[in-house]
């Protein structure tokens, strides 16, 4: 199923306007290619979008490595504002700039809703067909193998 961008730009619009401080938005595949984004010209989409993947990595390695759980979500702070950003299931992202007043507990809020919706564009089928069968049967692990292992 192609992808919607109406439904896309309308999700991004969404955030730009629920959240104040928000700059820019952007969606992009898990490995850094810019599916769409709503920027300024202060920001290079496709720049924004491969470094947030690169961030997303690590974080998501960084919690594995820890013990800590799957990834939420990663930010960085900077003097001059945030960089927020989400995983979309295995899928995707969700990079989201702001100003230093970014509303931080309302973007929380709003990016949960938003990372759903923009997840069953993405991959309409993707909740009901599990990709890797050790995480669908509950192994945490996908390393690890399911049942036994005599």
């Amino acid at each position: 199923m192609p992808i919607k961008g109406d439904d896309l730009a309308a999700e991004m619009r969404l955030l730009r306007d629920r959240v104040v401080g928000v700059t820019d938005v952007v969606v992009a595949s898990a490995d850094g290619l810019l599916i769409t984004a709503e920027t300024d010209d202060a920001a290079d989409p496709e720049v924004l979008a491969a470094l947030t993947a690169a961030a997303v990595g690590i974080a998501r390695r960084a919690g594995s490595a820890t013990g800590r759980g799957p990834l939420r979500h990663t930010t960085a702070r900077f003097s001059d504002g945030y960089l927020f950003a989400q995983a979309i299931g295995e899928l995707g992202l969700i990079a989201v700039l702001g100003d230093a007043g970014m509303d931080m507990k309302r973007l929380h809020l709003e990016t949960q809703g938003a990372a759903e919706r923009i997840g069953s564009v993405l991959a309409p089928d993707a909740a009901a067909q599990p990709t890797d069968p050790r995480r669908a049967a509950g192994s945490a692990d996908p390393r690890k193998p399911v049942g036994p292992t005599d």
